[in-house]
């Protein structure tokens, strides 16, 4: 009987929300030698994406034991989920909207915050997130009717509007599958207003226990051989250019690059990302990983040597890269992306592509259908490769996406999706769920193709163009090589003690995640274009204030037109392809 081998590689990952400060200080040379206290959180995403889609994800897999799949945990994700674990543990909040969860009373509120909730507070989907909730729904007509007009008829609503409106919105942000664990929850949900200082408190404290159990939770699934961890350079950082802005014409020949050459010791930086999830990996899980997720699954060929020299035994990236590569190499392979691939110059390393077709029916559009038909549909569509795979052939399909942003478009955040399509697939004689790991350790592992050329590009159109070639990107990497010349030279002179090195080399890991320059361009929302400008100009003045320079004035005007330092923010994207 034939059958084929199922890959889910679910991505978990945000960027560092967090302004860690102005100033050189000993609480930033422990941030820089791993301590994972940071500074004042400037979006909540990291949190609220734990606990309603990364604890999710979770227990569905738990309900679930026959499903296996990769999970790739970022480094910058993890150490942010443990530095919200401490604050729940010591009672100090950095992040504004959970102090004023945690404020006594909300009648006391200055403007300010009294702005930030309203501001922040119906930040989500609200066809799957806000309108399903009667009491919700009404807290935000009457914050249209009132305030949308008129910021100032904000100081017209009182203590209690805003105590209801913390609270639906965390309750709003809760994973389904904790909603039918918890009674608290139920309680709270079924309570719908009135809710005083002692229901948030214990609202809040759920939240904290989440939190601090989320990163056992996946240790436990790993150590029980269901779910195969793995990871992805330190803070994210996109690799193919930081070691040559070439790169980039590899896929768009006409692409326009930074004014600055090259990015300054740029094989040194990846290195260094590469090496610190490495550790990283091996100090939460017990081991290093076995693969990674390229940030963005964005490959190079001297990348994926370099990944191969570290010691990882494989890597996925998107079908683009695929199908760019087989065009320059001449070769027509109308299966290339259900088996495995090789390069001459890391023969290592396996490199394994996603289905993109079957992934952004995940990723857009099943929210649309009933969970049911969807995960039947998705089967289908698993069992036609099947139907058309030779004698002796047997398919790797790679489903790779976001494991956060997708869900709050699906009724009840993809409960049914998942509960349904992972039960079809535990029952299935013929589609096995699997994990790259276990599949390079079998016996007679799935034969790898020689790739003679790949074509530089990543899991969004194939190529690197999200993330340079327009102005505002451009500009964003100058200042970046600006920057990094100015690190290299005080690094040389020898004037900082090792502490404060390893503050600068902290904060400027965070510099360089890929995110900054995402966010960059007019397709994105404007007030999540300024959130990400604004706090990407201030990373890089911290980095300067380590260095004991003074920033450059340059660094007080938005990269993008039309943005500003405003501090309303967004969702990072649905899933890797946008369209």
């Amino acid at each position: 009987m034939k059958h084929l081998d199922l890959v889910f590689l679910w991505h978990m990952h945000q960027p560092d929300y967090r302004d860690h400060g102005a100033t050189g200080t000993a609480q930033d040379a422990r941030v820089g030698a791993g301590d994972t206290a940071g500074g004042e959180f400037v979006l909540p995403w990291v949190y609220l994406h734990a606990m309603k889609d990364y604890v999710d994800m979770a227990a569905h897999l738990e309900r679930h034991p026959q499903i296996r799949c990769v999970v790739n945990l970022v480094p910058v994700l993890l150490e942010q989920i443990e530095d919200y674990a401490q604050q729940f543990a010591d009672g100090r909040f950095r992040d504004p909207l959970l102090r004023m969860l945690a404020t006594p009373d909300l009648e006391k509120i200055d403007d300010s915050e009294r702005r930030l909730l309203l501001n922040t507070c119906f930040r989500s989907n609200h066809t799957t997130m806000l309108a399903p909730f009667p009491h919700y729904q009404r807290l935000h007509d009457i914050y249209r009717l009132l305030v949308a007009d008129n910021e100032s008829s904000c100081r017209y609503l009182s203590g209690s509007y805003f105590s209801d409106l913390v609270t639906w919105y965390h309750l709003a942000w809760t994973g389904e599958t904790e909603r039918r664990r918890n009674p608290l929850l139920a309680r709270l949900m079924s309570q719908g207003e009135r809710y005083d200082a002692g229901d948030r408190q214990l609202l809040l404290a759920s939240i904290g226990e989440l939190l601090a159990g989320l990163i056992p939770r996946w240790r436990a699934l790993a150590a029980r051989g269901q779910v195969e961890l793995s990871s992805t350079p330190h803070t994210h950082p996109l690799a193919p250019l930081m070691l040559d802005f070439g790169a980039a014409r590899e896929s768009l020949p006409e692409a326009p690059l930074p004014f600055t050459a090259a990015y300054p010791g740029g094989r040194s930086r990846v290195l260094t990302h590469i090496d610190a999830a490495r550790v990283s990996h091996a100090r939460r899980f017990g081991a290093p990983p076995t693969g990674m997720w390229p940030a963005e699954g964005a490959i190079s060929t001297e990348f994926v040597k370099h990944l191969g020299t570290a010691g990882c035994q494989w890597i996925a990236s998107g079908e683009g890269v695929l199908n760019n590569s087989l065009v320059a190499s001449g070769i027509a392979d109308p299966r290339a992306a259900y088996h495995p691939w090789r390069l001459a110059q890391a023969p290592g390393l396996t490199l394994f592509f996603r289905d993109e077709r079957l992934s952004d029916l995940i990723g857009f559009d099943y929210a649309k259908w009933h969970g049911r038909d969807a995960a039947q549909h998705l089967v289908h569509q698993l069992e036609a490769i099947l139907d058309t795979a030779a004698d002796g052939e047997t398919p790797v399909v790679s489903i790779i996406l976001d494991g956060e942003n997708a869900w709050e478009h699906y009724p009840y955040n993809g409960y049914y999706f998942f509960d349904d399509l992972y039960g079809l697939l535990a029952e299935h004689p013929a589609i096995r769920t699997t994990t790259y790991a276990e599949l390079l350790a079998r016996p007679a592992p799935p034969p790898a193709t020689v790739l003679p050329r790949l074509v530089a590009g990543s899991w969004v159109y194939g190529t690197l163009s999200t993330w340079i070639g327009d102005q505002a990107k451009n500009r964003g990497w100058d200042l970046l090589c600006e920057a990094k010349q100015s690190c290299d030279r005080v690094l040389a002179s020898g004037r900082l003690d090792p502490a404060q090195v390893a503050a600068v080399e902290a904060q400027l890991a965070i510099c360089e995640s890929s995110d900054w320059f995402w966010w960059f361009g007019d397709y994105n929302p404007s007030a999540a274009v300024a959130s990400f400008d604004s706090l990407y100009r201030r990373n890089l003045a911290r980095l300067y204030r380590l260095l004991q320079l003074e920033p450059p004035a340059q660094l007080d005007t938005p990269i993008c037109a039309g943005s500003d330092s405003a501090t309303g923010g967004s969702m990072r994207r649905v899933t890797a392809s946008p369209n």
